[in-house]
């Protein structure tokens, strides 16, 4: 099976809905809160969902390695190939906790060092975003946890002048607001995980700089939609945000330099 055909795109669709309903589940339940050794919050949700995620994954493609953020953070980190997948069952999980809706199901796939597929799933927007490089990027409408109207989407072009710029809830740092100010009436627009790559993608904002800490898993599927659509992700050397193991230990060799995604290329 090649890894971008359209059958395994409909099946890795399928999968992300799967674990969508399975993150609901708990989302609608009076659900429990732990942290894990970096103190960063976590659910029920993550670890049910991860699961639905690997068992898919296991059956669809046996021979492609899987990158799971709460099997990293349990120590198990795969040696991977040329082309592996990175899952964050529940990408925003300080979103999840305070129930703002701005949490998604996150899978991407990687080859040499390039996100090449990625999907995006907030099941409480009803809204999924998937891309593969060389076939653009849409939206597909969720109801019941089924796909319905399916919409090709694209980057703003041209671009809006000031720039629509995302900007984290959760993880604001003053060097993202020094990045800021360098666009005076620049409009900000809040968002939650992975869904600011996404509403680039669809070209509803402009700018997403990240300044402060994020893993692989966090930006695979959403730079993988972002570029499918027209964007771009780069560090803020200028250079592609680049994906696979770095020269960090355990799970530190998936963590990401600081960059800035953009809807434009006219941004730089």
């Amino acid at each position: 099976m090649h890894l971008l055909d359209d059958v395994l795109y409909e099946a890795l669709i399928e999968t992300t809905l799967k674990a969508g309903r399975v993150v609901m589940q708990v989302y609608d339940s009076a659900f429990a809160i732990e942290h894990k050794g970096d103190a960063s919050p976590v659910t029920e949700a993550d670890r049910l969902a991860e699961i639905v995620i690997l068992e898919d994954l296991a059956r669809l493609v046996p021979d492609v390695s899987v990158v799971a953020e709460e099997a990293c953070s349990g120590g198990h980190i795969p040696t991977v190939g040329g082309a592996f997948f990175l899952v964050d069952p529940v990408d925003g999980t300080r979103e999840f906790i305070s129930r703002n809706g701005d949490f998604t199901v996150n899978i991407g796939l990687v080859q040499d060092g390039v996100p090449i597929l990625g999907l995006v799933y907030a099941p409480t927007r009803g809204d999924l975003y998937a891309g593969r490089a060389g076939h653009g990027a849409e939206h597909i409408s969720i109801v019941d946890f089924q796909k319905g109207a399916r919409r090709a989407i694209h980057v703003a072009d041209p671009a809006s002048n000031p720039p629509r710029i995302l900007a984290s809830r959760s993880h604001r740092t003053p060097e993202t607001d020094d990045f800021i100010a360098r666009f005076p009436g620049a409009s900000l627009v809040a968002a939650g995980s992975s869904l600011k790559f996404c509403l680039m993608a669809a070209g509803e904002a402009d700018l997403y700089p990240r300044m402060g800490p994020t893993m692989q898993w966090d930006t695979a599927a959403g730079d993988a939609i972002l570029r499918a659509a027209g964007g771009a992700v780069d560090t803020i050397e200028g250079v592609a945000l680049g994906y696979g193991p770095g020269a960090g230990v355990g799970v530190s060799a998936y963590a990401n330099p600081w960059f800035v995604a953009r809807g434009s290329l006219a941004w730089i």
